[in-house]
């Protein structure tokens, strides 16, 4: 199986011609009912070798922050040196399986191991320094500003691992991390103290930073149209994580995240929503935002039906309706996406995915 990534590299070697890696890319597309943006591919893992190589990795990097530890056992705080080593390691391996074998799922998994580690890293030596007496109620300010000056880091290091690995779940990594850093800003500059309910405050905040993030992930998927380069990729996991950012919070103000039973205007509510997302998914042909917001229409739906009396069939009925909604949207994809696509206005048409009618234009 040859990903878009192998024919990039296949012609930047000069091993085929660029029309030759485009007349395979049409041959593709014509074989198959939808274009090639509609397919939303993105690499994961190319043999079982990905998987067996992904499983050695987390075991030494379990060993790396077990070790860690033994240098610091009895701080109040994240370990500093495990977070270290983790860092350490994640990066050694990365460059050999990833700036040299190029494999995708353990490239994944070293670079979350690295950012997470060089942000425990940062916390744990100056929880280590400062002593974590000094982290109580009284000087949750202090809190705050530890947490946004490693966040910041941490988006530094992802920046240095880009330039490094290009990697392209690298860019959402340190996107998380800017949004972890903005948030606890403004929560200190407020004052954790002055908070009566943290999600009055969290949620806006989480809300416009997965918004801003939505905005990152257009400005990478508008450079690539096509999704014939790894700004397609890039813009993927940006929309992987602005999704939930975005779903959660609007949820929570419909009173769906309570754990309770919600009312049938909140359920409509929430389906509501859920078609609105589902014009924004088809629109950008992106996924994201139906996967990530799935769990909660699933709750929604079932207290709906159990509200309507059908108690012992409420998890049966909601799993035939919302199964059968989204294997229907998945088949009618593309006709369904040119629907929406074609009642945009035409300026907009250039700035996203191709659709079946353009294509054959």
């Amino acid at each position: 199986m040859y990903t878009e990534d192998d024919l990039r590299t296949a012609v930047a070697s000069g091993a085929i011609s660029a029309d030759a890696a485009d007349a395979l890319r049409q041959s593709v597309r014509a074989s198959r009912e939808a274009p090639a943006t509609d397919e939303e591919h993105f690499r994961l893992i190319n043999s079982f070798n990905d998987i067996f190589v992904t499983i050695a990795a987390v075991l030494l990097l379990v060993a790396m922050a077990g070790i860690g530890q033994v240098f610091t056992p009895n701080i109040d705080g994240p370990p500093p040196f495990s977070g270290l080593l983790v860092a350490a390691a994640a990066w050694g391996m990365a460059e050999y399986f990833t700036r040299k074998r190029r494999m995708a799922l353990p490239s994944i998994v070293l670079l979350l191991a690295f950012v997470g580690g060089v942000f425990v890293t940062l916390i744990g030596f100056v929880i280590l320094g400062i002593g974590s007496d000094n982290f109580n109620d009284a000087n949750q300010t202090l809190a705050g500003l530890l947490i946004s000056g490693s966040a910041l880091a941490t988006a530094v290091a992802a920046y240095v691992h880009w330039k490094r690995f290009m990697v392209p779940i690298t860019v959402a990594a340190g996107a998380a991390a800017v949004a972890v850093t903005a948030i606890a800003l403004i929560v200190t500059a407020i004052g954790p103290a002055t908070i009566g309910n943290p999600e009055v405050v969290f949620m806006p905040l989480v809300f416009v930073a997965g918004l801003a993030i939505f905005a990152l992930a257009m400005r990478w998927d508008i450079s690539d149209i096509a999704r014939q380069t790894r700004r397609s990729d890039v813009a993927f996991w940006l929309h992987l994580l602005a999704a939930p950012m975005i779903a959660h919070p609007l949820f929570h103000w419909l009173g769906v995240t309570e754990g309770q039973n919600i009312g049938v205007a909140a359920a409509i509510g929430v389906l509501v929503v859920y078609v609105a997302m589902g014009l924004v998914a088809l629109a950008i042909d992106r996924r994201a935002l139906l996967v990530s917001a799935l769990a909660y229409v699933l709750f929604a739906l079932g207290s709906l039906f159990e509200r309507f009396g059908a108690v012992e069939l409420n998890v049966a009925l909601t799993a035939l309706v919302i199964g059968s909604a989204l294997l229907t949207l998945s088949a009618f994809w593309s006709p369904i996406r040119r629907v929406v696509v074609d009642r945009l206005p035409g300026d907009v048409h250039t700035r996203l995915p191709t659709t079946m009618a353009l294509q054959a234009s």
